[in-house]
């Protein structure tokens, strides 16, 4: 079968490589529909379930809530963890389903259908966006040039921002294809706020039920029908709504034994006032309004963050007068700067392979068929990667490594060129087409064996790679797998393309001299070699020894799960005493944000505080995720010879803030490493121990004994 390829691409070279140059273009197509992210998504296959409810203590949402929705979703086929958090106004259930599970977010929706009677009358139970670990791709703050430094003032700003971003950016940006939500941290919720004086309700003797069936009566429109005049229909409309607070004094309540119509501005205040709320957001040391943008599950996110960086940018050139939009986080910088990585190895890579193939094939032609292979590799990998579903990230593009990848082909060229050089020799002339195409056809069937089994011999090292499972199998499989498609597809150009370029380029009269590095290596190996065959014994005993030297050393070394990705930014959580309160809790972070702003490698510094409006990721007052965001590494203050690495620039944080604001505890993390943590087991530290029971004193007495 082999041969019959291999005698197919030799004698019908056109046919082969008019088929390579389609598959260049679907493999360029392919790359660039290929999701891209700077890592593996190793997030596990989950659905969140966020309940909201105004009121209730946290012990009572447990109870009436959480523990319910918690209990429903037990006897789910499929569900391998359910765990919760309550927090005051917030109920979080996480279901936690097998990978091979694709109905996930179906199953947990029919059975929330049987609980959600049982919940409280105000309690809205909801289905947590179509995300992932690695959803929030793309952080924006909005803010006024000038901020206003009176109170009331700032106040009212915030409010304005935080209605502009619900009302004019958020539905636009959700127009963008890819986005699955826009997450909304920090600002207030306009309100109008009707505050009775309980004296002047006795007086009136009106009860607190009144008011708010007065309220409720009249804030709404009504509808008419239509009525037909001199041949022309008119709808007949009742507009209600309340758009004031003089509209809302003057809602009637009651009429009094007098005739007098009594009205909430006669019996109660109206104004202006602020929600309460869970959380907020500050940039630079200023509190103002975030969104995060979140990307629809399997998307691109590269691809994504670009086309809502060009959406914002189009947003920003419609906003008010005063009002600034400013991106703090976007991911395909990341990711290029991932991408760009990747590349530089690739090209390094590829180019010292053409140089050892000049050096040790000694025929330039032979060089460049066998470099072709590289990038034909590694366009037949996109291909197949595409329909698989494999992402190209730092792992599974990283991995690739061409010395391997080449290695059929350098057989196959090798073997040409000394058949060529031969027959050369025999005839005692160069040879004419048909007797180069001869001599490749019978030089490739030849080598065939050695490098058809060479190659599968490295894809069967990488199959027990594919038995791992969870968050192993998700982090390197898609290494092994686009690992083991280059070298197939590596294998199938050097039986298809290989033969056929190398009869369109090699000459007639190949020579296959043995180049000047080989020579030179020889001229030391051989004596060395000889001593070796001589002295058996005690090269193997030197052998042996090295290799139990080796093992002793590997077994004193300490051991990692990965390296650590640098992201060019880090995550602080930052966690405050339990009891405080959110006004405080924001005043230390404005501080916190200010100090770490001063240092020089800081671009700047955006922080969320609590729980935000879709509750992915739901924090107490008392906890905030502090993003610092760095400038490029050559831009960093040098002191003439070096440059702080990121560990010890992250110690030197610690130690100011420690410092300035003590009574706070930091955990340094990195934005995808930190939300990877927090949705995998629902804790952002390394280590964590989870303790059970029923008294919640003796937990907390345990863990303390624990830590």
């Amino acid at each position: 079968m082999i041969n019959k390829v291999i005698h197919f691409s030799v004698y019908h070279r056109g046919i082969v490589l008019f088929l390579t140059g389609l598959m260049v273009v679907a493999g360029i197509y392919a790359f660039q529909h290929l999701p891209i992210d700077a890592v593996p998504d190793i997030t596990n296959n989950q659905v969140q379930i966020n309940t909201t409810i105004e009121g209730l203590a946290p012990e009572e949402i447990e109870r009436t809530i959480t523990f319910p929705v918690e209990s429903s979703m037990r006897g789910i086929g499929g569900v391998v963890q359910v765990r919760s958090i309550t927090r005051f106004g917030l109920s979080q259930v996480t279901v936690v389903f097998k990978d091979e599970v694709d109905r996930a977010r179906q199953l947990v929706s029919e059975r929330l259908q049987t609980v959600r009677n049982d919940l409280p009358k105000d309690a809205e139970a909801v289905l947590g966006p179509i995300s992932s670990g690695l959803g929030e791709i793309y952080q924006y703050v909005i803010d006024y040039e000038q901020p206003a430094t009176d109170e009331q003032k700032r106040l009212e700003q915030l409010m304005e921002l935080k209605a502009l971003q619900d009302w004019f950016i958020k539905p636009r940006l959700l127009t963008v294809e890819g986005v699955a939500e826009i997450n909304t941290s920090g600002g207030f919720e306009k309100q109008y706020h009707v505050q009775p004086d309980p004296k002047k309700m006795a007086a009136y003797r009106v009860h607190f039920a009144e008011l708010l069936e007065a309220l409720e009566r009249v804030n709404r429109n009504a509808g008419g029908g239509y009525v037909e005049q001199t041949g022309e229909q008119f709808l007949v409309q009742g507009i209600g709504l309340l758009k004031s607070p003089e509209d809302i004094r003057r809602v009637t309540v009651k009429t009094l034994d007098s005739f007098q119509v009594l009205t909430i501005g006669d019996i109660a205040t109206v104004g202006l006032g602020k929600a309460l709320r869970t959380g907020s957001a500050t940039h630079n040391g200023r509190e103002t309004v975030l969104g995060t943008v979140m990307m629809l599950l399997g998307e691109n996110s590269r691809t994504v963050a670009i086309r809502v960086n060009e959406k914002v940018e189009e947003i920003k050139g419609t906003l008010p007068k005063g009002v600034v939009l400013t991106v703090v986080y976007n991911r395909s910088e990341l990711v290029n700067a991932t991408l760009g990585t990747v590349e530089h190895n690739l090209l390094m890579g590829a180019a010292l392979v053409l140089v050892i193939l000049l050096l040790l094939l000694g025929n330039f032609r032979a060089a460049i068929v066998t470099a072709l292979t590289i990038p034909l590799a590694l366009l037949f990998t996109f291909l197949v990667m595409k329909p698989l579903g494999i992402s190209g990230n730092l792992m599974s593009l990283g991995a690739l490594d061409f010395g391997i990848i080449v290695d059929g082909t350098v057989i196959v060229l090798d073997n040409c060129v000394r058949f060529i050089q031969n027959r050369t020799k025999v005839l005692g002339r160069s040879l004419t087409k048909e007797e180069i195409k001869d001599a490749i056809y019978h030089a490739a069937v030849e080598i065939r064996m050695a490098a058809g089994f060479g190659e599968l011999i490295i894809v069967m090292v990488f199959l027990p790679v594919f038995a791992l499972t969870g968050v192993e199998g998700k982090m390197f499989t898609p290494m092994a797998a686009t690992f083991v498609i280059a070298v197939i597809g590596a294998l199938i150009l050097s039986f298809t393309a290989a033969p056929a370029l190398a009869s369109l380029m090699l000459g007639g009269s190949a020579e296959d001299k043995e180049p000047r590095l080989m020579r030179l290596v020889h001229k030391f190996y051989d004596p060395f070699l000889a001593k070796a065959i001589r002295a058996r014994k005690a090269t193997v005993a030197i052998g042996i020894a090295s290799v139990v030297v080796g093992i002793a050393l590997f077994l004193t070394r300490g051991a990692e799960f990965l390296p650590q990705l640098g992201e060019g930014s880090f995550a602080f959580h930052m966690i405050r005493p339990v009891n405080i309160s959110l006004t405080q809790s924001l005043g230390f972070q404005e501080k916190a944000d200010v100090l770490v702003k001063e240092f020089p490698e800081v671009s700047h510094v955006f922080s969320r505080i609590g729980t935000s409006e879709v509750a992915t990721d739901p924090m107490g007052v008392n906890v905030s995720d502090t993003y610092i965001m760095l400038k490029p590494r050559e831009e960093w203050p040098s002191n003439g010879w070096s440059t702080k690495t990121y560990p010890e620039l992250v110690q030197e944080i610690i130690k100011k803030l420690e410092r300035n604001l003590p009574g706070q505890n930091y955990l340094a993390s990195q934005p995808i490493q930190m939300r990877f943590n927090e949705l995998l087991e629902g804790t952002r530290a390394d280590v964590a121990v989870k303790v059970f029971g029923p008294e919640l004193q003796t937990l907390m007495d345990i863990a303390q004994e624990i830590k």
